[in-house]
């Protein structure tokens, strides 16, 4: 039974953490660790609720301010990178949520795999840029990556019924973010609270911003690609501005099966938690009456160049996807701060590409390099551009 697992939630304090710790509330789920960068004061009232064994804080003044905060709990409050891949190694789990942001989720999910735990994965970075290092190891130690992602949760639910017939293609739905229909003259002028105005879902500044951008959906392309193991060309982008139907599979016969449900989180998450099984889950029902009309249409690739520069990134394969992200969250950060704008974000990843070197087979720490090499690019061009 679902109840009876016990999982950690590695970035309990955002968007996906908070609301994987709602549906392990709503089932009873035991918690055995939380982790977060360095909001305190969430983090301790996670803490006191679910009272995990472990608590993991990757920033230290925060690490200092929490365990001080939590020294009258059965809690144990650690600090740092290493702490974070031992909580995901950890025996005691049953299931490892991954919903950290950025980079810092590959090497606790490649620890979670080598130990043998099962990953439930919401941290894009991991098989963007991990590639085949992750999906490699978790083949070999037979564990299935379990994705929270609505769209990737909606292909591997549409899977389910399938008896091992193979992939057509893939139907990848994206909302089109805030600036859906605008042309680039008019995204000259947008603002930071413009991007974050998502129409459908509540995510993170980083996520919602490359939602506005449609990096999302690339980075989502370039996920497919791994978790399903299809080609670039079997997989077509769909605007699909209700975010109701969140993609779908195409089979040889031409049958299409697609996964619906209302817009709201809790459902692909606690179908990660819960896998294989299914329980009520307190999310609204989906009336296809109430809803009227779904539409579709196809993305705007001229206006939006992030999306296809990831698709180049993937085709180009090696590090290239690793390049192609670590520039976008260097950019993104750069436009979150004020300091470039909306358009700049494409442009630049898209230098980066071409600037930064790749190479076909790498390592962790050739990942880890190229990452940072696409950042220092990014800042470096940036300067440059303000002057």
């Amino acid at each position: 039974m679902p109840t009876k697992k016990t999982i950690s939630i590695l970035g309990s304090t955002g968007s996906i953490g908070t609301q994987s710790l709602a549906v392990c509330r709503n089932l009873g789920i035991r918690v055995h660790g939380l982790s977060a960068h360095k909001n305190c004061r969430l983090i301790e009232e996670q803490a006191r609720e679910f009272l995990p064994r472990y608590v993991v804080i990757t920033d230290l003044s925060a690490y200092r301010e929490v365990k001080t905060a939590l020294a009258d709990t059965p809690c144990q409050v650690v600090y740092g990178m290493e702490a974070l891949c031992a909580l995901a190694a950890d025996p005691q789990n049953d299931l490892v949520l991954n919903s950290v942001m950025g980079m810092v989720g590959l090497r606790p999910t490649l620890a979670a795999l080598e130990a043998g735990n099962q990953v439930a994965l919401a941290n894009k970075e991991t098989l963007v840029a991990g590639g085949r290092l992750v999906t490699g190891l978790a083949q070999r130690k037979g564990l299935p990556i379990l994705p929270v992602d609505s769209e990737h949760s909606a292909i591997f639910q549409c899977l389910q019924g399938s008896a091992g017939n193979p992939i057509q293609s893939i139907l990848l739905t994206a909302s089109g973010g805030p600036f859906f229909g605008k042309t680039r003259a008019e995204l000259e002028q947008v603002g930071i609270g413009d991007a974050l105005n998502h129409p459908n879902w509540s995510m993170g500044a980083k996520i919602t911003v490359d939602s506005a951008t449609l990096m999302n959906k690339g980075l989502e392309f370039i996920e497919a690609i791994r978790l399903f193991d299809v080609p670039p060309e079997a997989i077509q982008v769909v605007i699909h501005r209700e975010s109701v139907l969140h993609s779908a599979v195409e089979f040889a016969d031409g049958s299409v099966i697609a996964q619906l449900g209302v817009p709201d989180m809790r459902i692909p998450i606690q179908y990660a938690l819960t896998y294989p099984q299914r329980v009520g889950s307190g999310v609204r029902r989906l009336s296809l009456a109430d809803w009227g009309k779904l539409t579709f249409f196809e993305p705007d690739c001229e206006t939006f160049s992030c999306l296809p520069a990831a698709i180049e990134a993937v085709k180009r394969d090696g590090l290239a996807p690793a390049i192609l992200n670590g520039a976008n969250e260097e950019a993104v950060a750069l436009f979150l701060a004020g300091e470039i704008p909306f358009l700049q974000i494409g442009e630049l990843v898209r230098e980066a590409l071409e600037r930064v070197p790749s190479q076909d087979d790498f390592t962790l720490e050739d990942v880890l390099e190229a990452d940072r090499a696409a950042k220092d690019c990014v800042k470096t061009l940036a300067a440059c551009y303000r002057r």
